[in-house]
């Protein structure tokens, strides 16, 4: 049993080889730079985690190491196969390092009928379009996800799954609007995605809706180009593959 978490400035994680009887010392996955996320929305580095078929670990969180001057995060990725030795920290390239864009809350999702280099990850996350740098008045919250079919080597080009969404929309709590401090991803029905998520609509007077919504993706059917994931460097590659048929979903029900 591995169990990462967010502590200091950093991630880290422990394990137990006794089902859960003893634990170990807790080691260092990686460190963390943050980027404050604007609007005054609640979240910070909380990391999501899921394990393949093969008992490999995959933890993800929100992180701007790769932006230059930290003024947005992207989700970065390591992984572990004994939950003692970590990868460095890469960043999924859901957009180039200068984009502007601000992603954050992860919820990864492991196909465990896949493994290694043919392991079906799923990623479901929030971020503002298009800047980072926006306020509470004008911040446009939209739920995004990707995916790869080769256990994260390359990743398909982002998805609308939801959004966007007004921050004025959001219920408010002592510690900022809040959205909730994690987001879910899991797998059914084979190579069916299914990130969960809170969605936000417009208050009648002062009573808010906000519900829990899901989205459906087929991650074999993946829309343009796919990017490597190789740190803050950005490839890309294009496979013959189908259009995704959710790519674009219809509006969200009442």
């Amino acid at each position: 049993m591995i169990v990462p978490y967010e502590g200091g400035a950093g991630v880290r994680s422990f394990r137990s080889i006794d089902g859960g009887g003893t634990w170990q010392a807790s080691v260092a996955v990686a460190s963390v730079s943050e980027h404050n996320v604007a609007g005054n929305l609640r979240t910070s580095p909380l990391p999501s985690a899921e394990v393949g078929q093969d008992g490999k670990v995959y933890v993800t969180w929100q992180d701007c190491s790769f932006r230059s001057g930290c003024t947005s995060n992207d989700i970065v990725v390591s992984t572990s196969t004994d939950g003692i030795a970590w990868t460095l920290k890469a960043r999924i390239p859901i957009d180039p390092v200068n984009s502007g864009v601000d992603h954050f809350i992860p919820g990864i999702a492991v196909d465990k009928s896949t493994s290694g280099s043919s392991a079906h990850l799923a990623l479901g996350y929030y971020y503002y379009y298009p800047v980072a740098a926006c306020s509470t008045s004008t911040c446009q919250l939209t739920v995004g996800f990707t995916s790869s079919i080769d256990g994260g080597v390359t990743w398909s080009q982002p998805r609308r799954a939801a959004g966007p969404i007004s921050l004025s929309w959001i219920a408010s709590t002592n510690q900022g609007v809040m959205v909730g401090d994690y987001m879910s991803t899991s797998f059914a029905g084979g190579n069916l995605a299914f990130p969960v998520f809170a969605v936000a609509k417009n208050k009648t007077g002062s009573i808010f809706d906000e519900r829990m919504y899901s989205a459906r993706f087929d991650v074999t059917q993946q829309p343009g180009p796919v990017t490597r994931m190789r740190h803050d460097r950005i490839r890309f590659k294009r496979h013959n593959l189908p259009p995704d048929l959710f790519d674009e979903l219809p509006p969200i029900p009442n």
